[in-house]
């Protein structure tokens, strides 16, 4: 993203223009990123893991304005899991750092590209600075009427479950919730973020094939797109390549193309290419 100091105060933000390439086929309206291959980018190139963890900014910098710039209303980036506090306690510190230093300096840019910033996750986990950075980046790009970018921060997927299941059983014991109310609905609302839709799309970079604990919930029905390149290395050009696939498949959820119209449960987001089950 690139410095602009305009909208810094606060000041409501549209969204700017639309433009994106035609890739041909349909286009995700919320993408999702597991965001891997830091450590191992830097140590390819015999630098220390906090050097991939820095360019992995870049990257996300990146990514970011062009979601933004091609009309992408949502973006969820997988940028600190549950798991990753058992990693040696000077990388976590340095990685806390980062991230205040990520919530203040984008600050700016957020505003500029109209993106409105929120967190999912444990946030309460997070050091005192950490915190208060997040919460006021929030506050500073709630009036942004873009696309909306999501750290999913102290996350994991069963965290989230386990969580959701903690307040529903809350609610029930209070008389606020009755079991036979309980339904898919009931739980999506019990969710950290209920409201925004499920990813059309995730993407996982460095190669890698498995989801580690990341919205487990949320991407039963999400294409997967696996990237090569690690993450400092995933920019532009392979977010393109990403879309084009996406743009090549048919989404039935379950259902098959021969069916009726569509019912909201079965989204009409079908597009040109192979079929997937």
């Amino acid at each position: 993203m690139d410095s602009d100091d305009s909208g810094a105060g606060g000041e409501r933000a549209s969204r700017p223009a639309t433009s994106r390439p035609d890739f041909g086929g349909a286009f995700p309206e919320h993408i999702a990123i597991i965001m891997d291959g830091n450590g191992r980018w830097a140590q390819q190139r015999g630098m220390r893991r906090i050097w991939g963890h820095r360019e992995g900014i870049a990257s996300v910098r990146e990514i970011t304005t062009e979601c933004a710039r091609m009309g992408v209303r949502s973006l969820t980036l997988y940028a600190f899991s549950v798991e990753n506090w058992k990693r040696p306690s000077l990388e976590v510190r340095y990685l806390m750092r980062l991230l205040r230093r990520f919530l203040i300096q984008e600050r700016p840019t957020l505003l500029k590209n109209g993106v409105r910033l929120s967190a999912i996750g444990r946030i309460d986990t997070l050091p005192d600075d950490a915190r208060a950075a997040l919460a006021e980046t929030e506050r500073l790009t709630a009036g942004c009427d873009g696309m909306l970018l999501r750290l999913a921060l102290s996350y994991g997927s069963r965290s989230e479950l386990a969580d959701a299941l903690r307040a529903a059983v809350r609610d029930a014991k209070s008389g606020k919730l009755a079991p036979e109310q309980v339904d898919e609905d009931t739980l999506r609302r019990y969710l950290y973020d209920p409201s925004t839709p499920d990813p059309d799309l995730l993407i996982r970079t460095a190669g890698e094939m498995r989801v580690s604990n990341f919205l487990l919930w949320q991407i039963s029905y999400s294409e997967i797109y696996i990237a090569e390149e690690c993450w400092p290395a995933f920019r532009t050009p392979q977010l393109h390549a990403a879309l084009r696939d996406y743009a090549g498949r048919v989404r039935k959820f379950g259902g098959l193309i021969s069916d009726s119209a569509p019912t909201p449960e079965f989204p009409a987001r079908l597009s040109k290419g192979r079929e997937r089950a």
